[in-house]
C-alpha cells in the first residue's frame, strides 16, 4: 500500500525555533517572513516529497508541526 505523507504547521502554536527547519531532511519547511497573531516567524511547508519520517513532529517542542498520512 503506498502512502503519501503531508507536513501541517499550526500557524497559531509555532514559535519559529526553527527546530523543524534543520531535522528535515527534504528540507521541505522554512520560517515565514509574516508574523502569526503573537507576533512570532512561524514555520511555513515550501516543498514536497515527505517521507514520513515525523522527526519535525516529533522534535517540536510546541506540538506545531504535525503529519497527516493518506493513504493512495
Amino acid at each position: 500500500m503506498n502512502r503519501e505523507f503531508k507536513p501541517c504547521v499550526n500557524i497559531d502554536r509555532c514559535k519559529g525555533c526553527g527546530i523543524c527547519v534543520d531535522v528535515c531532511p527534504v528540507k521541505i519547511f522554512k520560517i515565514s517572513t509574516i508574523p502569526n497573531s503573537r507576533g512570532y516567524y512561524y514555520t511555513t511547508v515550501i516543498g514536497s516529497g515527505c517521507t514520513g519520517c515525523r522527526l519535525c513532529e516529533y522534535m517540536c517542542p510546541d506540538f506545531a508541526v504535525y503529519i497527516v498520512e493518506d493513504k493512495l
